[in-house]
């Protein structure tokens, strides 16, 4: 059986890497969850990463999360996530690197760089998937996630916070189209934040309000969040 390290974001893509390691049937040695110390990083996802915390509760692995910092300088973050990694790897004693990559291959060929220094494997269950495809997989298959942050024309803000069904997803495919961003989001145009999914126990409620950044730039801005019961009602509050 492999032992695995996954790296969670918080995002839809890490969340559906690592639930497909534990739908393999492999072991859950340690989540990692890495915190740039500024708003834009090469690497790494920053908008709402704090939350990854009640994220792993929700999933009953809240005691192999680890979090640790990071520059969030370009390249210099690749080498400071390689240091923890091969720290980790002495502590844990995985044989496997989990990520949530889809179609960056600057992130891809940094991981498959470090996965080499540390003697393991890389799984990236989304790698180079059809975008379209994806989306519609990840909301076929109950994960539920929001938009937390807009930076591209032809996004309207009004979607921040508001779980993506098959009808949004279908509207947000036709703006894709329309407007020319990546209908997966991997060119930065939007961030996304996991409230629930088939292999959380319990799902992620918030209250929050939309926060403006720039023309075509907007935020949700959480004022609470905390867990709830799988069959709780609709916990999503926007102001």
């Amino acid at each position: 059986m492999k032992k695995f390290c996954s790296l969670l974001s918080g995002g839809k893509d890490s969340n559906y890497a690592l639930y497909r390691a534990l739908e393999n049937g492999w072991e859950p040695s340690c989540i990692l969850s890495i915190r740039p110390r500024q708003d834009y990083s090469w690497m790494f996802h920053t908008p709402l990463v704090d939350y990854t915390i009640l994220q792993a509760e929700a999933m009953g692995l809240r005691e192999r999360l680890v979090v640790a910092e990071v520059s969030g300088e370009k390249e210099k973050e690749v080498e400071e996530l390689l240091n923890i990694l091969k720290h980790l790897k002495k502590e844990y004693d995985y044989d496997t690197i989990v990520v949530g990559a889809l179609a960056s291959r600057y992130q891809y060929e940094r991981i498959k760089r470090i996965s080499e220094e540390t003697d393991t494997e890389v799984y990236a269950p989304a790698w180079q998937m059809d975008p379209v495809e994806y989306m519609k997989l990840l909301v076929n298959k109950g994960f539920i996630f929001i938009i937390t942050r807009i930076s591209t024309y032809g996004l309207k803000p009004e979607i921040l916070g508001r779980p993506i069904t098959s009808d949004l997803l279908d509207k947000i495919l036709d703006s894709s189209k329309k407007y020319g961003f990546h209908p997966a989001f991997e060119g930065g145009e939007a961030e996304t934040l996991v409230v629930d999914a088939p292999h959380y126990r319990k799902k992620l409620c918030l209250k929050g309000s939309r926060e403006r950044r720039g023309p075509y730039n907007y935020d949700l801005r959480v004022e609470k969040i905390w867990l709830a019961e799988k069959d709780t009602a609709d916990c999503i509050i926007i102001d």
